[in-house]
């Protein structure tokens, strides 16, 4: 056990750790999101599509000279994510450092208790209703969710998107009567959508957890994400995870369950609150880097 310990967050915590140091205490980074690999990654998105960039600027190079100088500075770097562990990695960040810490949720009893239903069957008058919340944006899979969307026009499909917008939605999608744009949705209002939708879909380039996976799967929602997040998805056993992000890949899932509400009995059967996200397990966690 160590005499001192140091807390601190990722892009705020340079000063500190520097203070730190200098009198031996041992000192923890907690890493925020999968760094600068995540603002490539981002810049790419937007020079492929550059009608949705809107006010988006990459972080200036002292940012992230300063990050690497938290990096050198931290006794141990927690990360939430094996992807956040693999772009710190790309980055030079020893995996000595690197510890993963997944993030935690907590049902409430409304939640706990609730009994999902799915119909016999979809149809134009009961869609599959596919629901997006989060930031509006690329990097969280907008565009090959928006491309799916238009392959599936006349399909028992509805998308719900709602969240901020980050990005100029151009008009064609605008008018597409299968996407009902919710807007900014407050912590009230989330959980009649989880209620109401029939699949999460979490199609993100990047991200260090994603929360919104675990509040999905409180309410039962089987989850349709990516391996660049938190690993909270089995494959076809509580969601299925994208072998690539692709409309092409996005639409076929969609469509087969669609086709097929069974699976998405199956799979929403399988969703629930893992211990290894308890609060619990997230405290021991913390309190074994202490080790």
């Amino acid at each position: 056990m160590h005499d001192r310990v140091l807390h601190t967050f990722s892009y705020t915590g340079l000063h500190l750790l520097q203070f730190a140091r200098g009198r031996g205490w041992h000192t923890v980074l907690q890493q925020i999101d999968p760094g600068p690999v995540e603002q490539r990654i981002v810049s790419e998105l937007y020079e492929v599509h550059p009608e949705f960039r809107g006010n988006w600027q990459p972080a200036s190079m002292s940012y992230w000279n300063k990050w690497h100088e938290e990096c050198a500075l931290a006794d141990k770097i927690v990360v939430n994510s094996t992807w956040s562990r693999e772009t710190h990695t790309k980055e030079g960040i020893p995996e000595s450092k690197l510890h993963i810490i997944p993030l935690s949720y907590e049902p409430n009893i409304e939640e706990a208790t609730f009994v999902r239903a799915y119909p016999a069957e979809f149809s134009v008058k009961r869609p599959l209703r596919v629901l997006f919340l989060g930031q509006v944006d690329l990097r969280k899979g907008l565009f090959p969710l928006l491309e799916a969307s238009e392959m599936l026009r006349g399909e028992p499909i509805e998308f719900w998107f709602a969240g901020p917008m980050r990005v100029s939605i151009p008009q064609q999608f605008k008018r597409n009567r299968a996407i009902r744009w919710f807007g900014t949705v407050s912590r009230l209002r989330a959980p009649a959508l989880y209620r109401d939708a029939d699949l999460f879909i979490f199609p993100t380039f990047s991200d260090g957890f994603g929360l919104t996976q675990l509040e999905a799967q409180a309410w039962k929602l089987p989850v349709i994400a990516t391996r660049f997040c938190g690993d909270v998805v089995v494959n076809d056993v509580n969601g299925v995870l994208l072998p690539t992000v692709s409309g092409a890949v996005i639409a076929k899932i969609l469509l087969d369950l669609a086709h097929h509400p069974s699976k998405l009995r199956a799979m929403s059967a399988s969703s629930r609150i893992e211990e290894r996200f308890s609060v619990d397990a997230y405290a021991e966690a913390f309190l074994a880097l202490d080790n």
